[in-house]
């Protein structure tokens, strides 16, 4: 029987946890997964005490199988695999019992970088790894997002199609380190089509974790998973225990399995006595699974989303908009700034946009400006929010105080780094990037904001190197509900040609003299007609003929602020 078929007539249980309890029982702070080579035997004995526990399901000792994990180039992880492949195999096989082995493949810590491909080939590698040793079932878990294990999942599923179990790792608040709600990580895996089950794993302890799974719809066509922490750890006399006790773990996992979870197990804490007891208490009833997905209310008035480039009916503006960056002041004078708003205004600019300390230098806070130039003009504002300076709490705070001010409009960029001499007593916090945060905006706006939802957009830079890499990065954007796209000005040659012999009535100012006429042919070819320099160059009679030649005006200002 497969496991499939399985999960038609019962719930499965699955073991609990593997790096916590190797730690406890053996007395040490290795990593365990280098046992699968150096002490095969204890593997085996614990993968022992989880089948005559009651698991009908155990996970390989792989979960820190990785190159960055373990420290080894992908060849070396392979073996590791394999080795611990065949432990689970050899385990179940002296069981004598019907037992299902998944490949465990946990996170690569190494994600935060600017190419991510070499993460998902990966992935990909330690799943074709399980499978090419026979594995039939692929559980990753321990997630906070799903972009880096999506690729991976998608070719092993259309190559081999095992049964896979994606599972998320949130806090008591129901998010992710990557700021994603359980609900969202959960309903959107669902629906994958490349998934078999997904739930949720370590992070939380079982009150907890029912208390999210409770307001997730677990009931669809999808197999969902629950495998909690026993509690929190505590430090009791220098040794960690976790506060849970087997029997009130049992009874709350039951509970997720009323709830509509088909595979329950434990994660961080538990041990084969916690597994014992979901065996004797959890109804292993089979949920029936609906095929319904979330469907529209005819009745329900659709909400336009207020943006500058939409009219009031929410169709797209039929016109090129103009929009004007202004950085917000160092201090605490606004005057300048509002000025130059105002004079914007009467220009027939469309939209002004304010940068979020950029360099990570301080400066006015790009959402209060913002709002405070709104008040004053009128104008639309699109405030630039970056990843570097708040936590997922504090995002999620800027755009509820963004919306009840009717701040709707944001352009979301990970942000410069803090220079390198401020390091020292300031802390870049880069809870996630760009991507990461445009995700928390879409799931606030189907949450929190579906009433009044935000538009925001992201950056595109055209001049990087290897440009298939930005393209694939545009992509992700968009899939996190990126409606727009700010760039730096693209032209052809003849395009930057003929915008060139626009520009005619051009003012060129330097606080250093020109020792040559060349300067000046060069700003010629720009369509400059004015020149302010501070003269005194041995060379300024053929500068002055060169203007001249040109018919351009020139003006010493006396004044050189030039350093070397």
């Amino acid at each position: 029987m497969n496991i499939r078929e399985y999960l038609k007539k019962s719930k499965l249980i699955a073991d609990g946890s593997f790096g916590t309890y190797y730690s406890q029982k053996y007395k040490t702070v290795d990593i365990p997964e280098y046992a699968n080579i150096t002490a095969p035997q204890r593997i085996s004995e614990i993968h022992t005490e989880y089948i005559n526990s009651g698991a009908k399901l155990i996970r390989t000792n792989t979960f820190a199988s990785n190159t960055y994990s373990l420290d080894c180039s992908i060849e070396q992880v392979k073996e590791n695999i394999k080795a611990a492949y065949k432990i689970a195999k050899e385990a179940v096989e002296q069981s004598g019992k019907e037992i299902f082995i998944a490949g465990n493949i946990g996170p690569v810590p190494a994600v935060f970088q600017p190419d991510f491909e070499a993460v998902e080939e990966e992935y990909y590698q330690i799943a074709k790894t399980f499978i090419d040793e026979g594995a039939d079932i692929l559980c990753f878990e321990t997630f906070t997002q799903s972009e880096h294990i999506m690729p991976a999942i998608k070719r092993i599923k259309e190559e081999c199609n095992p049964f896979i179990i994606v599972q998320f790792c949130v806090n008591q608040y129901g998010y992710s380190e990557a700021g994603e709600s359980a609900e969202r990580l959960v309903s959107e895996t669902a629906f994958s089509k490349c998934v078999d089950a997904v739930g949720l794993n370590c992070g939380v302890g079982p009150a907890h974790m029912q208390q999210i799974l409770s307001k997730i719809n677990l009931n669809n066509n999808c197999f969902a998973t629950a495998m909690p922490n026993a509690g929190y750890p505590l430090l009791v006399r220098n040794r960690v225990k976790y506060a849970d006790n087997p029997i009130y773990f049992a009874s709350k996992v039951n509970g997720m399995a009323l709830l509509g979870a088909d595979i329950i197990g434990g994660c961080c804490g538990t041990t084969p006595d916690y597994i014992r007891e979901v065996a004797k208490t959890v109804d292993l009833t089979p949920t029936v699974k609906s095929d319904e997905t979330s469907a529209n209310n005819e009745n329900e008035k659709p909400v336009i989303k207020k943006s500058f480039f939409r009219n009031a009916d929410g169709t797209i503006k039929d016109k090129k908009l103009i929009a004007v960056e202004l950085a917000p002041p160092f201090g605490a004078d606004d005057k300048k700034l509002l000025e130059a708003a105002h004079m914007l205004k009467g220009l027939g600019v469309d939209v002004l946009t304010f940068p979020d300390s950029p360099s990570g230098r301080t400066r006015i806070d790009s959402v209060l400006m913002a709002q405070k130039v709104k008040n004053v003009t009128g104008f639309e504002v699109m405030p630039h929010i970056c990843c570097r300076d708040k936590n997922a709490i504090a995002m999620r705070s800027t755009f509820l105080g963004a919306s009840i001010n009717d701040i709707n409009n944001f352009l979301i960029i990970t942000g410069d780094p803090i220079p390198v001499m401020a390091r020292q007593v300031v802390k870049s916090v880069f809870n996630f990037d760009s991507v990461g945060l445009m995700r928390i905006a879409d799931e606030m706006n189907s949450e929190a904001l579906k009433d009044s939802p935000l538009t925001y957009g992201g950056a595109i830079n055209q001049s990087r190197r290897r440009i298939e890499s930005e393209i694939k990065r545009v992509q992700k954007k968009m899939e996190a509900g990126a409606e727009f796209f700010l760039t730096q000005p693209v032209f052809t040659a003849e395009e930057k040609r003929a915008w060139l012999d626009k520009n005619t009535d051009v003012a060129l100012g330097s606080d250093a003299f020109f020792p040559f006429g060349d300067n000046i042919e060069r700003a010629h070819k720009s369509g400059v007609k004015y020149v302010a320099e501070p003269g005194g160059s041995i060379r300024d009679d053929h500068v002055i003929d060169t203007c001249n030649k040109y018919n351009m005006a020139m003006c010493f200002t006396g004044i050189r602020l030039f350093h070397h």
